[in-house]
């Protein structure tokens, strides 16, 4: 249906990867990170800055794009790519990780999710069916299935009922996808086949659908979720529930042991993680995609990553600082400004502050992804493994 993956190297001391994931919209080298766009745009980025980043795929969010301007604006402004002009690959999530955050507004059934609105308070409900239907309005290259994400800690009974409803509603899912992505030509609700809409023309999407395990912390829950998703049959698989308050070395130990229940020949997508730390450690366990907030809502807060760990630019230290946000760093904004401007945008509430800060974060992260790589097809990734998460 338009994916493929294939494993192009492997790292002989841990189970870190490299591979190439084809998408109706351009190949994706792995392991790679996402950025969040979760409006249809990542936060003080233009497109142009992302393709000068080597962005390969973003994360858009259905929640948000469903609530506005919605779904079927999109579908008839010729679906996600056309409407935000970005050409490339595109993944949706289902929506659910934001709709079981809406506390005291949300109300989970067998049928599905009732929810408010965090902007008006309107009741909208999410079946499994209908996530999938939104997503393929948005004409996503990636799509995943509705789930249930719980909060850490969370007692066994309630993981259990969450791991067999998400399993429950992943079947759901893959049956009603199966049903409108099939064999034969879509037809719109007038029963006649549409016409692309005017304008540019971006590849016809043909999205694939990936399952979510979820199961908490707890190995057996682990891998009875996996048993459960993978029998259904789908184009990839991701790790759901994790980095939801519980402790590092516990989300690890999930990470590797869920990841090694996986099949091998299918992309393992990590989600919602994480720091520099995170994405070397959880590479050299196995996973191939991975998305998080963290690079550009940290920059909006002046918070930027650098070789040498986390950098508060607002802090007074930085008053008179005439370094770049990180010396060993070689974007643009490393170049060309230094830590006492940067401080300076942030105090004085320019809005140049976030695009700089937000610029040389994603810039840290993918030239980290990249380096990763690069380590892994020149087999010397265990050998450089702390270097490497030093992002040096």
């Amino acid at each position: 249906m338009g994916l493929k993956f294939e494993i192009v190297a492997r790292d002989t001391g841990t189970r870190a990867r490299v591979g190439r994931l084809s998408t109706p919209h351009g190949v994706v080298e792995t392991p790679t990170f996402m950025p969040v766009g979760t409006a249809g745009t990542v936060k003080g980025m233009t497109q142009e800055h992302l393709e000068q980043l080597g962005v390969q795929m973003l994360l858009a969010n259905t929640y948000h794009l469903y609530l506005r301007p919605g779904h079927e604006t999109i579908r008839e402004l010729g679906g996600l790519h056309r409407f935000m002009s970005w050409p490339h690959p595109i993944l949706t999530d289902s929506g659910g990780f934001q709709v079981m955050s809406l506390k005291g507004l949300v109300r989970v059934t067998e049928d599905g999710v009732y929810f408010r609105s965090h902007l008006d308070g309107s009741l909208h409900f999410f079946s499994p069916e209908k996530a999938v239907e939104v997503q393929l309005a948005l004409g996503a290259d990636i799509i995943m299935t509705l789930d249930e994400c719980v909060e850490y800690p969370a007692s066994h009974e309630t993981l259990l009922r969450a791991t067999k409803l998400t399993g429950r509603w992943a079947r759901r899912a893959k049956d009603f996808y199966d049903e409108q992505v099939g064999r034969v030509p879509r037809e719109s609700g007038r029963g006649v086949r549409e016409e692309p809409a005017p304008g540019p023309q971006f590849p016809p999407p043909s999205p694939s659908l990936f399952g979510i395990v979820q199961g908490g912390t707890d190995q057996a829950l682990r891998r009875q979720s996996v048993e459960e998703i993978v029998g259904i049959g789908l184009e990839g698989y991701a790790l759901g529930g994790l980095s939801v308050g519980e402790p590092k070395t516990e989300m690890y130990e999930t990470v590797a042991y869920t990841a090694d229940q996986l099949p091998a020949d299918r992309p393992r997508y990590l989600m919602g993680v994480g720091t520099p730390e995170d994405l070397v450690e959880c590479v050299a366990r196995g996973i191939d995609l991975f998305d998080c907030v963290l690079p550009t809502r940290n920059a909006r807060n002046a918070c930027v990553f650098t070789s040498a760990g986390k950098l508060i630019v607002k802090n007074a230290r930085y008053a008179r600082d005439q370094q770049p946000p990180d010396p060993q760093c070689e974007c643009f904004v490393c170049r060309r400004y230094t830590r006492s401007y940067l401080r300076h945008l942030f105090l004085a509430g320019e809005m140049l502050a976030g695009i700089l800060a937000t610029y040389h974060n994603l810039y840290f992260y993918l030239d980290s992804m990249r380096r990763i790589r690069q380590a892994i097809v020149f087999g010397n990734f265990e050998r450089n493994y702390f270097r490497v998460r030093a992002g040096l």
